[in-house]
């Protein structure tokens, strides 16, 4: 069947999927849960199989501090932490994504939607809990984080 379609015509039907991948016009859905940070502008939002669920305020770190930038999967999960390096400060709903920086609930909810931490994603309690829900519903294999400026 393929010689009966001129050799240009062979060639451009290989091209037009790169091509439409390469403008953007189709692009391969994610499953899962998507969270992404924005440190500019402080908020994260989160994605659920490719369609936007939640967008929340976040407090990342304050200046003479660093919160790692990248794409991260979740490396572990507690329902309750207390900080081992900052006096015990309670760190509800923690998604450990890189070494010891985790997204978590903050009580300190005044801050939020300005650098405040001390490197960590702090969210609302409640918020906390909801992607929590979600990282556990869906697995840590299904979850991405992506932390930009």
């Amino acid at each position: 069947m393929t010689d009966l379609l001129p050799r240009w015509l062979r060639r451009c039907a290989f091209a037009l999927p790169i091509l439409a991948l390469s403008l953007g016009l189709a692009a391969p859905a994610e499953a899962g849960v998507v969270a992404r940070i924005s440190l500019s502008s402080q908020r994260m939002d989160v994605f659920v199989d490719g369609r936007p669920r939640y967008s929340w305020p976040v407090s990342t770190a304050r200046r003479g501090y660093h919160t790692p930038t990248g794409t991260f999967r979740p490396q572990a999960l507690a329902v309750w932490h207390r900080s081992t390096i900052y006096s015990g400060s309670p760190m509800p709903h923690s998604i450990f994504f890189h070494g010891g920086y985790a997204i978590h609930g903050s009580y300190e909810t005044k801050y939020l939607g300005r650098p405040a931490s001390h490197g960590c994603v702090r969210l609302h309690p409640s918020n906390a809990a909801a992607l929590f829900s979600l990282v556990r519903q869906y697995g840590s294999g299904n979850t991405v984080i992506k932390i930009a400026y």
